[in-house]
């Protein structure tokens, strides 16, 4: 808000536990309306697809990079925590437009809603950000690795992993 005009927090449609739409919240890191924005990046997909994240992306502010470094951004999220659509711990929420893409893309994907989405997770904290359809089959692994070996151990372990990169910076993406 300091730095470009729009909203504190964005808001998102993201897909829930059974596919379930829900809104995700963040503290904005990007200019407003950043997804929608046409920009001639490498990473933009000709056919209106997403535009992943990237190295230096102009679309992030200078106080979004200090959020998104310092995970700062994720913090609203408690609120969807509390409300019932996510847990601290599982696959990441993904953008529901991106979901409807990967299901006819990527054979499978479908199964990683058998679980709440997690604030953090085990693909965050071993791959980090996706830049294509190649990392997301690959984070996809990761997804169908913690729900298949769910337990209190893994969660404690992502938890402390996700502590020190938060503190550290290391490994954030």
């Amino acid at each position: 808000k300091l730095t470009s005009p729009g909203p504190v927090l964005f808001a998102q449609r993201r897909s829930g536990q059974g596919g379930k739409p829900f809104t995700m919240y963040k503290f904005r890191s990007m200019v407003d309306n950043a997804e929608m924005l046409r920009v001639e990046l490498e990473s933009f997909n000709e056919v209106n697809g997403p535009v992943f994240k990237m190295k230096q992306d102009p679309r992030v502010t200078r106080i979004g990079q200090f959020l998104r470094h310092s995970s700062v951004d994720e913090f609203p999220q408690l609120w969807n925590v509390l409300r019932g659509d996510m847990s601290l711990i599982g696959p990441r929420a993904e953008w529901v437009r991106l979901v409807t893409q990967y299901e006819q893309q990527i054979p499978c994907y479908h199964f990683r809603h058998l679980v709440k989405p997690g604030i953090t997770g085990w693909a965050q904290i071993n791959q980090g950000h996706v830049t294509d359809v190649k990392d997301v089959t690959s984070k996809l692994h990761y997804d169908f690795y913690y729900i298949k070996n769910l337990s209190p151990w893994i969660d404690a372990l992502i938890a402390v992993r996700t502590l020190l990169i938060m503190l550290s910076g290391h490994g954030a993406k």
